[in-house]
Parts: structure tokens; sequence; C-alpha cells
């Protein structure tokens, strides 16, 4: 089996089918058969487990999580490289090709055969372009995954670890890490892709965790208090809070004094939990129908 990594087959394969590189649906294939491998060893895939690609191109990293998971299941957007998969993984047996768009398919449905029998892990090259509904959606979802491994773009990758005080810290960071541990395993050039990419990637892993990080009462109230606070990032946090939020000042600095957080500081030094306690005490502070109480 050629490796997909070599640039001469992966213009034979484009020129075989006739295709073009579709920036509609952020497409840059692998040409380094080293970092295919280290995403593959960093997603700790091994025969037992079942895999979720999502994104596959022409099968580039696909053929490496064959070689050592138990099962993959690999979901393509694009229609036209569903002919090409067929042919580039023929010698797979243990894959299966499903042509969609992973934000409207339903997952859970196409790996219901295997799901109660093998731990799932999910492992991708994802575009850019829906990078962050793509991970929200699965940490957010109730599928049993042990394990997530992306790469992305960088920037993002850092939002998704970033710790206070810091400038990729933002609303990101602390909903992302409220349902996940989340590393960094290396970065990789623009110059390992083809077409290149005008930014540089990212490999980070993320490990759901068995119930959220913060016990909240009010799931929604706390997206809203962490949003607000983030919005206007060189504002005070009760006055972030007072312009994105139904509270009046009087009902915040009582919560704020009650939860021992100076008013006057930015959100962006703030913990999770810190905010967690923020909404939590601002939802005592509602009435039955859902209103601030004044």
């Amino acid at each position: 089996m050629e490796k997909l990594t070599s640039p001469r087959v992966i213009e034979t394969i484009l020129k075989k089918y006739d295709l073009h590189f579709n920036k509609r649906f952020g497409q840059n294939f692998l040409i380094d058969e080293n970092i295919v491998q280290k995403i593959v060893k960093a997603g700790d895939v091994g025969e037992d487990d079942l895999v979720l690609e999502i994104g596959p191109g022409i099968g580039t990293m696909t053929q490496a999580l064959s070689d050592h998971a138990g099962k993959v299941i690999t979901v393509e957007i694009d229609k036209k490289l569903i002919p090409v998969l067929h042919e580039t993984l023929k010698e797979c047996d243990n894959v299966t090709v499903v042509q969609g768009d992973i934000l409207k398919t339903n997952v859970k449905e196409i790996l219901a055969d295997d799901l109660s029998n093998m731990p799932l892990k999910i492992v991708a090259n994802l575009p850019y372009y829906i990078t962050t509904p793509i991970i929200m959606g699965f940490l957010e979802s109730d599928l049993p995954v042990e394990s997530m491994t992306f790469l992305i773009q960088k920037e993002v990758g850092e939002r998704l670890c970033g710790v206070p005080g810091t400038k990729a810290y933002g609303s990101l960071s602390i909903v992302a890490q409220f349902y996940a541990d989340i590393s960094i395993d290396f970065e990789v050039p623009a110059h390992v892709f083809i077409p290149k990419p005008k930014v540089d990637s990212i490999v980070v892993t993320l490990k759901k965790l068995a119930t959220p990080r913060i016990e909240l009462e009010n799931k929604e109230l706390f997206l809203s208090v962490v949003k607000a606070s983030f919005l206007n990032r060189r504002k005070t946090l009760i006055n972030g809070l007072m312009m994105n939020t139904p509270f009046d000042k009087e009902v915040l600095l009582e919560v704020l004094e009650a939860c021992e957080i100076p008013p006057g500081i930015r959100g962006e030094t703030l913990t999770g939990s810190d905010f967690g306690r923020i909404a939590n005490a601002l939802n005592q502070r509602m009435d039955i129908a859902g209103d601030p109480i004044k």
C-alpha cells in the first residue's frame, strides 16, 4: 500500500479523479508520514479501540489508524472524495467510510454496533473553519468518548489550554476545560501540508471528565457570565457583567462580595471555578420565572 503522504501519490490521485483542493471544506493534506504516526501515537490508539475520524480527505491518517485500531469509522463531507477513499482504503478491512457533515450526522447511530464493546476515541485533522463547533459538540454530547486527539490551528489549541492571566485565556478555555483535561502534544509546521496553510498547527488531546469540573445550578447562566466577562476584555469584571447581563450593579456587587471576588479585577484573571461560584450565586437571585431579583 503506497503512503498517501507522498506528494507524487497525491498528485496522481487528484489527476485521476479530476479533483482540486476545496477551500470551502478546508482541505489541507499531510505530506509527512512521521507527523501522521505521531498523531496516532498521541491518540493512544490500540487494537481494542473504536476510532472515529473526521474529514479523512484521501485517507492519509485513516490508513495509519487502521494499522493500530480495532475499527475505524471515518466521516467525510466531500462527496467527490468517497470514491477516492474506497480506492485508497480498499486494503483496510476494519474501516467504514460514511459520507456526511459531522455536525449534522447522527454519530451515535453510526457507532451503535460497536459502542457497547469497544472504547471510543476520536482522532482527526480538523478543518480550521469548524474546529470549535466540532470540539464543543463532542464535549457536550453524551457519547462515551475516552479521548479526542485533534490537529487544529495553533491559536485555537493554545486557547483551549489557556490559563488565567494569559493572552490565550478566554471563554473557550473555560468552557472546554469545564468538560475535559486538555494538553498540547506537539506543534506542526505549515510546510508539512499541501496546500500549505497560512498558519501553523498544533495537536491537542482532550480527555473528557466523567462529570463536569464545576457543579452548576444553571449551566446557561454560567455560560452567559463567562461570555459577558470576556466580551470587553479590558473592562473590569463588574463593568463587563453590568454591560452584558440583566443584573443591576447592586446585585452584582453583593454577589461578588459574597464570593470574595474583587469587582475591580478583570475576568481574564478568574478561574472556571470562580465563574461557577458567581453563576451559582446569581442563580439564587433569580425568581421562579428566571428573571433577576432586584
